[in-house]
């Protein structure tokens, strides 16, 4: 196993459209769709980082910001930001585009802890992740501090027995 990557090498972009069977009544996106493209994002770029399969453990702050109208493009990129020992961060950004101007907005933003498989299915090491550029060091400094975030809420839960 290799014991370190950079967030380069599993960059993720993707582009959607948003059909009339991705919309609800106002005609705009469901949200459940954008969640389920976000997590797409996220399993590709996770396991293009582990070159394992992978399953998601969590979704953290994800913000809706502004909505998607019908036949707009959906920009969807995601970044390893994090590793743990068995689990990675992964933080996805989404911006709507209109077509008819190029215009795009930034419409949602979420984090996702995904965890590597081995072939028993169960949690397996990952390779480190290797941040090298200024930002990719800001996104692995932020994501440390949500982990132990997560790590704290779920003691204080596990604790409370709820």
């Amino acid at each position: 196993m290799t014991t370190s990557r950079t967030p380069s090498e599993s960059k993720v972009y993707m582009t959607e459209m948003v059909l009339p069977q991705h919309t609800n009544a106002l005609g705009t996106a469901f949200g459940g769709t954008v969640m389920s493209w976000i997590d797409i994002a996220a399993a590709i770029c996770a396991r293009r980082h582990c070159h394992l399969p992978v399953v998601t453990a969590s979704i953290d702050a994800l913000d809706f910001l502004a909505p998607v109208k019908l036949a707009w493009f959906i920009n969807i990129k995601a970044s390893l930001n994090f590793t743990s020992t068995t689990s990675c961060e992964v933080g996805v950004r989404v911006e709507a585009e209109n077509p008819d101007t190029g215009k795009r907005y930034h419409t949602a933003s979420a984090y996702l802890t995904m965890v590597a498989l081995d072939h028993n299915g169960r949690p397996t090491e990952v390779p480190k992740v290797k941040p090298e550029t200024e930002e990719e060091i800001k996104w692995y400094e932020g994501a440390k501090l949500r982990r132990q975030n997560r790590v704290e809420l779920r003691q204080q839960f596990k604790k409370k027995n709820i």
